[in-house]
């Protein structure tokens, strides 16, 4: 295998594959990129198991000034290859394959070389042997992505909430997550064939898969294509390709968890609540217990916080409008700044039940298609 390319080019497809790439992987040839030759162009690809991802580079896109002087493949060890690809002194560099599987890298008057492993031993990708597919914005489904991984389960005791339910059907796809504390949810619609329309499709997708997947999406790429199997999910965009595994089981039933009516609804500018919520945490941090208390009258509203060993704050809160019962709870800050900055500069309402069930946070304009659920914590 002989080429010389672009460097620029070489490492934006590179440290798309590396996201994929896991130091701590039971398969020593995964801590490696592979690397395909063939006339169209070069592949790239970086897996861990659980995430592959698969990146082409085209001899078509003169932008790449991507020259093939010899077809082959190798996997050389990422980390050290990516390191002097890096550092190489020119914007055009040269690979080639030498005996034994020693690779040579140029680069003006440098040049290394590193031991690489045969490509034939690096394991196949998933085979996706379906052609039903759906098409989604990538800019709206990297929205949906980020206003619902906040409340993935970091804990791997319960598996299946350290993943994203994505449900799919009647035109639209539904997008849940929860730690079992709070819950985010985003409806967003979806082109469907009559023949889709007709089914139902419910996958659970790791969070840590579709966090790699929104950092390597490129924002100009218009669509992304996605393609389900039994255990096995496909991402697609012109020159990737990004495969993650499923997570088996069933995931809870959360819409029981979301209240259907309320007892008080306040309305905020969502980024000026937030505002007065990270003043009141820079106590409640330093506390045992990190809570915040919110308090609701139809003619104050106010947050407190207090922290025993340094002091407390106190701040009345500047609101919209306020309907309903007074209330008094408590909440966790963190979760709260979380679930408010995924609103942006919107304007919000506040849904309250009671002082022990918990609240919603939804859009002003339309509280049907995106909800964030906060669970009280009890100080009594």
């Amino acid at each position: 295998m002989k080429f010389t390319i672009k460097r620029s080019a070489f490492l934006k497809s590179m440290a798309d594959v590396q996201r994929a790439i896991s130091s701590r992987t039971t398969i020593p040839i995964l801590t490696g990129i592979k690397i395909v030759a063939n006339e169209e162009g070069i592949t790239l690809t970086g897996s861990d198991s659980d995430i592959s991802i698969e990146t082409f580079i085209p001899v078509s896109d003169e932008s790449n000034t991507l020259i093939i002087e010899k077809t082959g493949s190798i996997v050389l060890q990422a980390r050290f290859f990516s390191e002097i690809v890096k550092k190489l002194p020119e914007e055009t560099m040269e690979i080639e394959v030498l005996d034994h599987f020693q690779t040579l890298i140029t680069s003006a008057t440098a040049s290394f070389t590193i031991n690489g492993l045969d490509a034939n031993n690096y394991p196949h990708l998933p085979v996706i042997d379906t052609n039903e597919s759906f098409h989604l914005p990538v800019g709206l489904f990297k929205q949906v992505i980020g206003q619902t991984v906040i409340a993935v389960s970091t804990h791997e005791s319960r598996p299946i909430l350290t993943g994203i339910n994505i449900v799919i059907e009647n035109g639209q796809i539904l997008a849940v997550a929860t730690d079992s504390h709070r819950l985010s949810q985003r409806i967003i619609p979806l082109e469907m064939t009559e023949e889709q329309a007709g089914k139902k499709y419910n996958v659970i997708i790791p969070g840590k898969s579709l966090i790699e997947l929104s950092r390597t999406l490129d924002d100009n790429s218009e669509t992304i294509e996605l393609i389900i199997t039994e255990n096995q999910v496909l991402f697609k965009t012109e020159n990737m390709f990004f495969y993650s595994r499923l997570l088996e089981g069933y995931y809870p039933d959360t819409k029981r968890l979301i209240p259907e009516t309320s007892v008080t609804e306040i309305e905020f500018n969502a980024n000026i609540l937030l505002g007065a919520i990270e003043r009141a945490s820079l106590l409640s941090h330093e506390g045992k217990n990190n809570v915040v208390k919110i308090t609701i009258h139809p003619d104050l509203v106010e947050i407190s916080g207090n922290s025993p060993d340094i002091g407390n704050v106190q701040e009345e809160l500047d609101y919209i409008s306020v309907n309903g019962d007074p209330i008094e709870l408590s909440f966790n800050p963190d979760y709260m700044k979380d679930a408010l900055r995924t609103f942006g500069q919107t304007t919000i309402k506040i849904k309250f039940t009671s002082p022990v069930r918990p609240f919603i946070l939804v859009p002003s304009e339309n509280d049907q298609t995106f909800i964030q659920l906060i669970t009280p914590v009890r100080t009594f």
